[in-house]
């Protein structure tokens, strides 16, 4: 065949992710609190947007850009701005601490200034005044206090030494979120040049810190330093930090030969270890945990029927401001300003829309899939059954990656709790029949045996199979194991042990 040149006309067709697609299908996939900073952001980009306030008026737009008489465009609802705590301030090691209510009754601290030698002083240069921008002092009072400042007063108060103080500065910024150190001793003997007995003995005095166990290398450490603040570490107590994994297997009868102790005394050996902490660091610099905000509300009507809305509290609202845009497009001349707002007035009509499609494919998908799942709404989990993103695409006629951007990160409010969207999709297992069951409903199912199963017969992996069997689902023996593994479920031997020693002993 010759090569040659030559021109050729096709026609074809492609699919071109526009920006204006890509950002529906991103916002598509946004939890709650990454949608609300994205719209954050575009209320500050662009100008034509604001945010509705509602008929309060709060803070709302002084020009009245929605109340021109014209239609509104789709709107989401109104965004709630979480509050912020101001970020804390850190005592820094040479701070004396004196004793500021020496200086004077009470009435003369009327209209006084903080001042940094521990004292009111009237006009002094560099004074805190109680009702500038500092905080107040009950404020002080009642912010938490972080674990490294805890530290480093007592640091600061215990040792003396400018060596023994930069060693114990070094400890702290090794400890990890449970309150152990991360790193080896030599480590910091080698960073700061200095002797490595020095080191290990500014760590003993640093483990008499409060909280008891901190700065521990190891969980056997850390519960030994709880036991001895408490003064209970003994000769046994040793012996049994040594073997905290006969504690973990329940071996208690090699707990006794190695602690040469009865089982009255075991008992409260074990009883002690349970009330110690092993992670001591976990009641400082704590984060609050954010509280889950349904997307979806799902509730029963009047008629038994279910009933299913958005919930507005978790959408931000905003519109376009129709009467700035009238304003500044008659005012603009040259053709840059026309492009920039042409471009900002389309990029927020774009968001608007957006913002309406992805409430409506949420509630779309959140209604199948409660149609779909409507057994396990009025009956419970162990008729959950098996569903796929495919099947819900199917029948709201959508593709099958945009009902897993919908349902990912989103939550929905049901009469039997808050669950992720995704939880509803759960793999088949065959049984007999034909029937197929859910497996969070076998899962279910397994944990249900294992709760009722008497001390005396306790169920191995194979009698859950032969059960499951006779109720007509067909699972392996290790399915049965992966499933009880993920619960977090012990052995069979293991449970056996644990519920002998509970029967032997009341106090375990």
């Amino acid at each position: 065949m010759a090569v040659t040149q030559r021109l050729e006309l096709r026609q074809s067709q492609s699919l071109v992710m526009t920006p204006q697609l890509q950002q529906a299908i991103k916002l598509l996939q946004l939890s709650n609190m990454d949608l609300t900073a994205y719209v954050e952001q575009e209320l500050e980009r662009n100008p034509l947007l604001e945010r509705d306030e509602g008929t309060e008026g709060e803070g709302g737009s002084e020009d009245g850009g929605s109340e021109d008489g014209g239609a509104e465009p789709p709107d989401s609802h109104e965004l709630t701005e979480a509050e912020t705590l101001p970020s804390e301030s850190e005592a820094p090691l040479d701070t004396d601490y004196e004793n500021v209510f020496d200086s004077g009754p009470l009435e003369n601290w009327s209209g006084a200034t903080w001042s940094g030698d521990g004292g009111p002083s009237g006009a002094k240069a560099g004074g805190r005044n109680f009702e500038g921008d500092d905080q107040s002092l009950d404020q002080r009072i009642t912010e938490p206090v972080t674990l490294r400042r805890h530290l480093l007063e007592q640091l600061q108060m215990d040792m003396s030494d400018p060596i023994d103080r930069i060693i114990g500065v070094h400890l702290i910024e090794m400890l990890d979120e449970s309150g152990y150190l991360t790193g080896g001793l030599d480590q910091v003997a080698a960073s700061l040049d200095c002797n490595l007995d020095r080191v290990e003995q500014t760590l003993a005095a640093m483990q008499r810190f409060d909280p008891p166990g901190i700065l521990a290398r190891s969980l056997s450490e850390c519960l030994a330093l709880q036991l001895a603040d408490r003064n209970r570490l003994d000769p046994a107590m040793e012996t049994m930090l040594d073997h905290l994994e006969w504690v973990a297997r329940r071996d208690f009868a090699a707990l006794r030969k190695a602690c040469g102790v009865d089982d009255e005394d075991l008992a409260e050996m074990l009883a002690e270890i349970k009330c110690l902490d092993p992670k001591p660091a976990q009641a400082y610099d704590f984060e609050v945990a954010e509280p889950i905000i349904p997307d979806v509300l799902m509730y029963q009507g009047p008629n038994g029927a279910w009933v299913v809305e958005l919930n507005s509290d978790t959408l931000p609202r905003v519109l376009i401001n129709n009467s700035y845009y009238t304003s500044v497009a008659g005012k603009a001349r040259s053709k840059s300003e026309k492009e920039y707002i042409s471009e900002q007035f389309q990029s927020a009509n774009w968001l608007v829309r957006s913002l309406h499609q992805r409430a409506t494919t949420i509630l779309k998908v959140s209604s199948e899939i409660i149609r779909q799942q409507d057994a396990f709404f009025r009956k419970g989990v162990r008729h959950m059954k098996p569903l796929t993103l495919r099947e819900i695409a199917e029948e709201i006629e959508m593709h099958e990656s945009t009902v897993s951007r919908v349902t990912s990160n989103k939550y929905i409010a049901t009469p039997r709790g808050i669950y992720e969207l995704k939880y509803f999709f759960t793999s088949a297992i065959a049984g007999v029949g034909g029937q197929v069951h859910s497996a969070e409903a076998v899962r279910h199912r397994i944990k249900a045996l294992i709760d009722a199963e008497p001390a005396a017969k306790v169920l191995s992996d194979d009698a859950i199979v032969d059960l499951l069997g006779r109720a007509g689902i067909e699972i392996a023996r290790r399915t049965v194991a992966k499933y009880r593994e993920a619960m977090r479920i012990p052995s069979s031997v293991q449970r056996r042990r644990a519920k002998a020693g509970k029967v032997s002993s009341p106090l375990l």
